[in-house]
């Protein structure tokens, strides 16, 4: 494969809110993100957004608009269910908890440790709704399967 733009990864993905500019401000203080670019339009809407989590890009727009496939975009909140869940590996899940916590994130899935086995890993996650509903998951890794090879 041949590389990537410079400044993008392989994946990213969309996340479309009912209201993006508060989603925008609520998941880089409580989940860390950073902003890396905003696109509104003349009448102040937010058309586009780039979010960065390390090397992890996320951009979040509005739901509806005016091409065939825009109009296609929801909210969880629209919905009443979950369609995508993300999951991003952060350095300290207990302290990105508190964190999110802090922040008004609905806790589904309190940090718990799983052993995959000596052949796999070990990692320290939870699970959390943003105001919307969009399911996230942050994950520690504690060891591998090469932490543990012989």
């Amino acid at each position: 494969m041949k590389p990537t733009p410079a400044g993008w990864p392989r994946l990213s993905s969309s996340v479309f809110y009912d209201d993006p500019r508060a989603a925008i401000d609520w998941l880089c203080q409580a989940f860390g993100f950073e902003l890396r670019l905003r696109v509104e339009g003349e009448d102040g809407a937010i058309h586009h957004s780039e979010l960065c989590f390390g090397e992890a890009l996320i951009m979040v727009s509005g739901t509806g608009g005016k091409e065939p496939w825009q109009a296609l975009y929801r909210s969880p909140q629209a919905t009443g269910s979950i369609t995508q869940a993300s999951a991003l590996f952060v350095d300290d899940v207990d302290a990105h908890h508190q964190r999110a916590l802090a922040a008004g994130a609905r806790v589904v899935r309190e940090p718990v440790t799983n052993d995959y086995g000596e052949d796999y890993w070990v990692d320290r996650s939870y699970g959390a709704l943003d105001p919307e509903g969009h399911l996230w998951w942050f994950m520690q890794r504690i060891r591998s399967s090469t932490d543990s090879a012989h």
